[in-house]
């Protein structure tokens, strides 16, 4: 039996860690759906794990901010036997850059190209290959910290020894791009399930173009190219609900994926695309318990096919 095809309501959970807009704009759409929804603090979560794993919910929507704890709370509700959206592997897939380039150049979807070394005097000869300005990212980061672009080999070079010399796992893994000339904007697809259902432009005077460093939205037609290359990006990593970050690149002549968001922020899109993001994040989140909203505020069964259970550990 699929989660609920026994017409019963679906037990859904949002789990966060900080209750950001986009958590109050999610608890609203199921509020006006009339849909129960069980609101998990995750700092105030404890598993036992010395017993069988229960299935308290039917559907998971993982909404931390922390990549660790997010994933870990991923984990454990998909033992139970939840779906959970996004589900563990798509989130350690998404939370690592270079995990998500892996998955994208296998399934040959354009990306600016990239270079991971493991040493100083390597990543300077990649750099040199790859031609200066070369993009300096950290593997596991988001909102366009510690990106550095780089000039020139002395720059690189000034980075790599302040690595070295910090230490720890993250900084021994160098992960390096090709600049991306791009006219002053980039953009972002959101994907939830198999559609593109959006898109913005995000446009600034940094060459860091992100909302959460200043970038402006904008509504972005949803074109074929940008549909094909965004869900080919999101199945490549393991698909659910996502965002595809992507670049006009002048010297690919077409669109290339910078990065796919497993926990994609969505405030500043609503309004912009006319989109009720939120609301078509809950849609899909019944979808996945085996329901639909209806009229009045019920649920019905609907057919499973997008998003089957995890099995129980």
């Amino acid at each position: 039996m699929s989660a609920r095809e026994d017409g019963a309501t679906p037990r859904i959970a949002v789990v966060y860690d900080r209750l950001r807009p986009e958590e109050r704009l999610l608890f609203d759409a199921f509020e006006r759906r009339g849909v129960p929804v069980e609101r998990v603090y995750a700092p105030q979560v404890v598993v036992d794990l010395g017993r069988r794993p229960e299935r308290t919910f039917d559907v998971v929507v993982q909404r931390c901010v922390g990549q660790t704890r997010g994933l870990a709370l991923a984990r454990l509700y998909a033992a139970t036997g939840a779906t959970v959206l996004n589900a563990p592997e798509v989130i350690e897939a998404c939370g690592d850059k270079l995990a998500t380039s892996a998955l994208l150049a296998a399934a040959d979807v354009p990306t600016p190209r990239t270079v991971v070394a493991f040493g100083g005097e390597e990543a300077l000869a990649a750099a040199e290959d790859l031609g200066y300005p070369v993009v300096l990212k950290p593997v596991v980061g988001s909102w366009g910290r510690m990106v550095s672009r780089l000039n020139d080999a002395d720059a690189l070079a000034a980075v790599l020894e302040h690595k070295e010399v910090l230490g720890g796992p993250a900084h021994q893994v160098v992960y390096l791009q090709r600049y991306v000339r791009k006219p002053g904007r980039d953009l972002r697809a959101f994907v939830i399930g198999d559609r593109v259902v959006a898109a913005i432009y995000r446009s600034g005077d940094h060459w860091i173009t992100n909302t959460a460093r200043g970038g402006r939205a904008s509504d972005c037609p949803v074109t074929p190219e940008l549909e094909s290359i965004a869900l080919r990006a999101a199945r490549a990593v393991g698909g659910g609900v996502l965002a595809v970050d992507l670049a006009e690149a002048e010297a690919e002549d077409g669109l290339v994926v910078l990065e796919v968001n497993h926990t994609m922020e969505f405030r500043n899109s609503i309004d912009t695309t006319g989109v009720d993001l939120p609301g078509l994040l809950v849609d899909h989140a019944l979808a996945c318990a085996g329901t639909t909203a209806t009229p009045g505020g019920a649920t019905a069964p609907v057919g499973i096919g997008r998003a089957p259970a995890l099995a129980v550990a």
